[in-house]
């Protein structure tokens, strides 16, 4: 069956095969929390995005293939909940964004704009998008198949409908989406696929007509 993105909490994971890269996305109890495991078709190394929750479905999601890195797109408990008790069953390290590392649970090394992640023999791209929380990140695959298009996992910054939840501040919205709109949609082509945080996926160009209307309301 081909990938669909659409998942449930205590459901099976939704697995898309590319050429490099096998990406499996998870849902978590009880907030319906996405993790997505990535795994490098050439080394099997694997790479898994957001620790969120139910530390057991993760590790057997993860398997026998080992874990090198966690990465967590930012600093709220839901995104991090079964970080430990992954880093310590698997021995991976920890990443997060620069300005929201410190507040893991556990030692993190801090990326910023433009730094990569390995996933074997791939690399994901970080991108800087403040506003959700201060180090709140995207992590971009650009697929180089032919026919690839970008891959986005975007945490809780930017979902089908709109950007994160900046709590009413004016400023942080701002920041926010002006991030997303000159980070994300000025850079990359409709057809990049956009992962979140929870909930269903999307696409840059299902999105993109969208963003005066976001702009105008404020959220």
């Amino acid at each position: 069956m081909s990938y669909t993105g659409t998942v449930s909490p205590g459901g099976a994971p939704d697995v898309r095969e590319l050429p490099a890269l096998t990406i499996s996305k998870m849902s978590v109890g009880p907030m319906d929390n996405n993790a997505y495991l990535l795994r490098c078709t050439e080394t099997g190394e694997q790479v898994l995005i957001d620790a969120a929750n139910d530390a057991p479905r993760l590790l057997s999601l993860i398997g026998d293939g080992g874990l090198s890195t966690v990465v967590t797109t930012h600093r709220h408990g839901d995104h991090w909940f079964a970080l430990e008790d992954v880093i310590e069953e698997t021995g991976a390290r920890s990443i997060a964004g620069a300005a929201d590392a410190s507040a893991l649970p556990v030692p993190s090394e801090p990326v910023n704009d433009g730094d990569t992640v390995r996933v074997g023999a791939s690399e994901l791209e970080v991108i800087q998008l403040v506003g959700h929380t201060p180090g709140s990140i995207a992590l971009l695959y650009r697929d180089p198949s032919p026919g690839g298009f970008p891959h986005l996992f975007t945490g809780d910054s930017l979902f089908p409908g709109g950007v994160g939840n900046t709590q009413g501040d004016a400023k942080r919205f701002a920041t926010l989406i002006d991030n997303v709109e000159h980070k994300l949609f000025d850079r990359l082509p409709d057809q990049t696929w956009i992962y979140p945080g929870h909930g269903k996926d999307s696409t840059l160009g299902a999105e993109r007509p969208a963003i005066p209307e976001w702009r105008a309301r404020g959220w």
